[in-house]
């Protein structure tokens, strides 16, 4: 457990960082719902209307005027764009950062297997991505109750868990690559995260590209078929925990025989 409480206390900023930045942008985009909630019908339908744009991001399927279904698009893309790219930035240092900051050499001379430090690394990613959730739902909660609003528990936390399980496959699959790089790369991870983000608006534009909602994280997160399904779409998520345990699985393969430089 020594270097389980050694990765959170060395991600401790970056996390408290991406915690209250997003939580805060998530609880500005919650309280100003009142004051925009009297346009928010003309702003719905003009929304419907335009096109590709409208199934882009699916707002030709949800009422944009409701509570639920501003939650889904505004402070939905809030917690879907900071959550990949706070996951993707924990994935894709988590190993290769030991070889970038020469202490590769120091960590793997101790009596301690590599699936040991790799499992422990892995574990303070999961539960920095619990945690950074955790913050987010609390900050939910409160603002739901300070502006009033009436909300179904059920979807909000299917839209919760969706967002968790994309940040869960984010993270691992980056994790994959970290033990593939040896200077380590942000660039990269962060440019997985965006190329997942605009692979699903791809998807919502036609029926020919819809295949992609397999391969990008987002497929099931949309808020739209969330809210009208009342469920996860189970084959996008299979195939997302699918690529979830190739990436770790790549990297407990590759790390525990890679010649450490």
């Amino acid at each position: 457990m020594t270097l389980f409480l050694h990765e959170l206390r060395r991600g401790r900023t970056a996390l408290l960082i991406w915690t209250a930045a997003i939580s805060f942008m998530l609880g500005v985009c919650l309280l100003i719902y009142p004051q925009m909630s009297s346009q928010m019908g003309e702003i719905s339908a003009m929304f419907a209307d335009m096109g590709s744009f409208s199934a882009a991001f699916g707002m030709d399927q949800i009422n944009f005027g409701e509570f639920l279904g501003y939650f889904g698009v505004e402070c939905g893309n809030v917690l879907g764009m900071g959550g990949a790219f706070f996951a993707a930035l924990l994935g894709i240092s988590t190993l290769a950062k030991e070889e970038k900051e020469h202490t590769a050499e120091f960590l793997l001379t101790h009596p301690v297997s590599r699936t040991r430090i790799m499992a422990e690394k892995l574990a303070a990613v999961v539960v920095q991505i619990v945690l950074f959730n955790a913050a987010a739902i609390g900050i939910t909660a409160l603002a739901v109750l300070a502006i009033g609003e009436t909300v179904r528990v059920q979807t909000f936390a299917l839209i919760f868990l969706a967002y968790f399980l994309m940040q869960l496959e984010v993270a691992s699959i980056t994790f994959g690559l970290s033990a593939y790089l040896r200077r380590g790369s942000l660039g990269i991870g962060l440019g997985l995260a965006a190329m997942f983000y605009f692979l699903n608006i791809v998807a919502n534009l036609m029926d020919q590209t819809a295949f992609l909602k397999y391969i990008t994280p987002f497929g099931y997160t949309d808020a739209a078929d969330i809210i009208g399904n009342q469920a996860l779409n189970g084959a996008y998520v299979a195939v997302g925990m699918g690529l979830s345990l190739l990436g770790i699985g790549l990297a407990f393969w590759h790390y525990g025989k890679k010649d450490i430089a």
